[in-house]
């Protein structure tokens, strides 16, 4: 088994902060701030890598929105009654769903999971095991922008 090197984690992470950050100020002075660690995990990477740090400012800079894998992660959490935990999802109308949501870089899917359980309704989860991985473009769920990304975190 190989382990990515502590640099690149650290550079990815730099990178999404900064990618985030963008997606979500109206501050210039935040905008300024993300942008100069943008610039800072592009000159760490181009170090590393031997590449050009204008480069790679340019490839960073084309990911907008939330960072993310781009993994949605969703629970099925059940007592010992067997009923299942559902939370209300704002960018739903406030419809009931399983706690879920996107993924964070450097975190698996199961860390995900339980993150996200924790977040919508406070309690804490283990996970026994995946039940399904399915590709929202071939579900027929339309591209959010990151603005509808903002407003899609779920809530107890």
């Amino acid at each position: 088994m190989t382990t990515e090197p502590d640099w690149l984690a650290w550079t990815r992470e730099l990178q999404a902060i900064a990618q985030t950050g963008l997606a979500f100020t109206d501050n210039p002075y935040d905008r300024e701030r993300y942008e100069t660690l943008r610039a800072l995990a592009s000159r760490m990477m181009a170090v590393q890598t031997g590449a050009d740090a204008d480069r790679i400012d340019a490839l960073f800079a084309r990911e907008t929105g939330y960072a993310t894998p781009k993994i949605d992660v969703r629970a099925a959490v059940f007592d010992d009654g067997g009923r299942v935990l559902m939370v209300r999802e704002a960018a739903d109308a406030g419809r009931w769903t399983l706690p879920g949501g996107f993924a964070d870089v450097n975190m698996t899917v199961a860390e995900s999971v339980v993150k996200e359980v924790r977040e919508e309704s406070g309690f804490d989860v283990r996970v026994r095991k995946l039940a399904a991985v399915w590709d929202r473009t071939r579900q027929g769920i339309p591209p959010q922008s990151s603005r509808a990304a903002r407003s899609s975190t779920s809530a107890a």
